[in-house]
């Protein structure tokens, strides 16, 4: 019999209702136990539309319930450090959504919190558990493309009219560097399996929407002469692509972000010509589920909790190059 991680749902976000609890409900390790949210109404909707036996009224509740192994905190970005910590002193392992934390101090304190408890923790980048960051991590290494010069990565969608979204409250960790700048930047740190040496950011602050980052595009300098060229943007169409750039090819990448099963191809370009890759289809959030699961009942950890770290302290990097509008070294 497959051993059951049982699940908390730390707030009814889209996110969690959307994507994360049918993921779990379609996983083969884990089961939901219960949902809360600030307000009894909302998580007993919830519950009824999931089948879940309990809803809790408020966050405490569902840390105080032995039945739970683990929560998923889904909150805005700058609840993350409190929820964190509390359900590590409460003994429950921690999925917590993207970017970690608001800074790499906020991190720090929360993967240190979850050590001294003996609790797992992981930021819920779910794009890198889809098989095909394994593929193009496989083309990499076997040096069809020849060696690495660079990655191009833009991921971008408009939402500008909804000016009440928690994305624009710079106090709560808004903007598209935070939002979704962090996927091609998680993304060139781990195909380079290096961390950056400096960052040059120009970007787009709006009043209308709290002085956030709207729009951002920068550098990101690694070692050995390596580079990342990214553009992140809330007020811009709809666009998600990464390029990575060898001596002898080039890989395209199309839906890098929110590939699923159906739409998971990409294509390697070389003096050959163009090979379309048909990679494995799956469905990212299931199986970020099961890899936390594994980590939980054997200790086989994809993502060290410090890579959250180092992570958001690219984030904040980036974002305080824009607002000095200088190059920032990371060295």
């Amino acid at each position: 019999m497959v051993q059951k991680l049982r699940w908390g749902i730390m707030g009814c976000a889209q996110i969690a209702t959307g994507s994360v609890m049918p993921a779990i409900m379609d996983s083969e390790t884990g089961m939901i136990t219960a949902v809360a949210s600030r307000g009894l109404e909302k998580s007993s909707a919830v519950a009824t539309e999931f089948g879940i036996d309990k809803a809790y009224g408020s966050y405490e509740e569902l840390l105080a319930d032995k039945d739970i192994d683990a929560v998923y905190i889904p909150l805005p970005n700058h609840l993350h450090r409190e929820w964190v910590i509390r359900a590590a002193e409460a003994g429950k392992h921690i999925l917590c959504e993207k970017p970690i934390a608001l800074n790499s101090e906020e991190a720090a304190e929360m993967v240190k919190a979850c050590n001294d408890a003996g609790v797992h923790l992981a930021e819920a980048y779910m794009y890198r558990h889809h098989p095909r960051i394994a593929e193009l991590q496989e083309i990499i290494s076997s040096g069809e493309i020849g060696e690495l010069r660079s990655i191009r990565g833009t991921f971008t969608y408009n939402d500008a009219t909804d000016t009440s979204n928690i994305r624009f409250k710079s106090a709560w960790g808004g903007g598209s560097l935070y939002d979704i700048g962090c996927y091609p930047l998680s993304a060139a740190r781990l195909l380079f399996g290096a961390e950056p040496e400096a960052v040059t950011v120009q970007a787009m602050f709006s009043p209308e929407h709290d002085n956030v980052d709207m729009m951002a595009s920068g550098l990101v300098e690694f070692p050995k002469g390596l580079s990342l060229i990214f553009d992140c943007g809330m007020w811009a169409y709809n666009r998600q692509l990464l390029e990575i750039l060898g001596t002898d090819g080039m890989i395209e990448v199309p839906m890098p972000f929110n590939a699923r099963d159906e739409d998971a191809e990409f294509f390697v370009h070389t003096g050959e010509g163009v090979r379309r890759v048909d990679a494995t289809g799956a469905n990212p959030y299931t199986r970020e589920v099961d890899d936390f699961a594994a980590a939980v009942f054997t200790g086989k950890k994809l993502f060290a909790p410090e890579d959250a770290v180092l992570g958001i302290q690219l984030i904040e990097t980036c974002l305080a190059s824009a607002k000095k509008r200088e190059r920032i070294s990371m060295l």
